[in-house]
């Protein structure tokens, strides 16, 4: 079977080229990208795995990427598929259609297996639902990347743990028992969707008393990082996706950190508080919350890996 989709996009085709050359940055654009890796084998070929949703479910694969900047193109095919896929192969183009405009064209060929009509209809309701929220999704990327830089900025907290990395990655990867761990989790709710795959859906409370609803999925790569992205977050958001780190240090203690990408929504701005309305006041707010919870759910991380292994 073979889909199609387009759209046009108000941002210039090099912008555009660029956001869909570096898939490390796909997670905080395409909502269905959970996380993303890269691995460049030469000038134009890339290997690249994706953990996406689809359908409710949650899917993993490795694709071959061939890019022509030249041409302004992006030709891709899956190695290694998860079923129902059998085979899937597509390209992305973009057209410059002005100096500040282009059309970007999504082109999908897939298979199922055993060519089962129910597979190849789950496959095609995935790829048309996905296909729009990412040209979408593209199309406010863009043109937040044309108007200004500050709106997407990352930051990490980092804290040095007397302990073994083990016992540092499963007090994050064990979130279901947060609540009674970190007095700043109200509730926590942690379910299994895929092998090392979580869905962690989350009440934080702020510093003001406030309770905050959070949702996101989590990829865990054991005893070394666990990455998430958040698919419910404050409205003056329009991204935000993290990692937990693990590495071993000298004397057998762990460095830990915990890094945050963050994406505003200028549109939302005055939902902040009014000190805060201004894009630079706004990143100095969001960081500060995030932050503020990361370093506390560190310190009682390493009060609990400390004191565990101190017996």
């Amino acid at each position: 079977m073979r889909t199609r989709h387009s759209k046009v996009v108000q941002a210039p085709a090099a912008t555009v080229y660029d956001l869909l050359a570096d898939v490390r940055g796909w997670p905080v654009i395409f909502p269905p990208t959970i996380h993303a890796e890269q691995v460049d084998l030469d000038g134009r070929e890339q290997r690249i795995r994706l953990w996406a949703t689809a359908n409710e479910t949650v899917k993993t694969w490795t694709s071959l990427r061939r890019l022509d900047r030249a041409d302004l193109s992006i030709e891709f095919g899956q190695e290694i598929p998860q079923e129902p896929v059998a085979a899937m192969r597509g390209r992305w183009t973009v057209r410059p259609l002005s100096a500040a405009s282009c059309e970007v064209d999504l082109g999908h060929e897939f298979s199922a297996v055993d060519d089962d009509p129910a597979a190849l209809s789950w496959i095609e309701r995935a790829v048309e639902a996905n296909s729009a929220r990412e040209l979408a999704s593209l199309d406010r990327a863009a043109t937040r990347a044309a108007a200004s830089a500050d709106l997407v900025f990352e930051f990490s907290d980092t804290i040095v743990v007397a302990g073994p990395v083990r016992a540092a990655y499963e007090f994050i990867e064990e979130a279901g028992v947060w609540r009674e761990r970190l007095p700043h989790v109200a509730g926590v709710d942690l379910t299994i969707v895929a092998p090392d795959v979580q869905l962690l859906e989350m009440d934080t409370v702020a510093g003001d008393g406030s309770t905050h609803r959070t949702s996101s999925f989590r990829v865990c790569f054991p005893h070394r990082a666990i990455v998430y992205k958040q698919t419910a977050f404050p409205p003056f958001l329009d991204g935000h996706v993290g990692r937990w780190s693990f590495a071993e240090a000298d004397g057998g203690s762990t460095v830990v950190t915990s890094s945050h990408t963050v994406v505003l929504d200028p549109a939302e701005l005055d939902r902040l508080p009014e000190h805060a309305r201004s894009v630079g006041a706004a990143r100095e707010f969001v960081t500060r919350a995030l932050s503020t919870n990361s370093r506390a759910t560190l310190r009682l991380l390493k009060d609990f890996v400390e004191g565990e292994d101190g017996g």
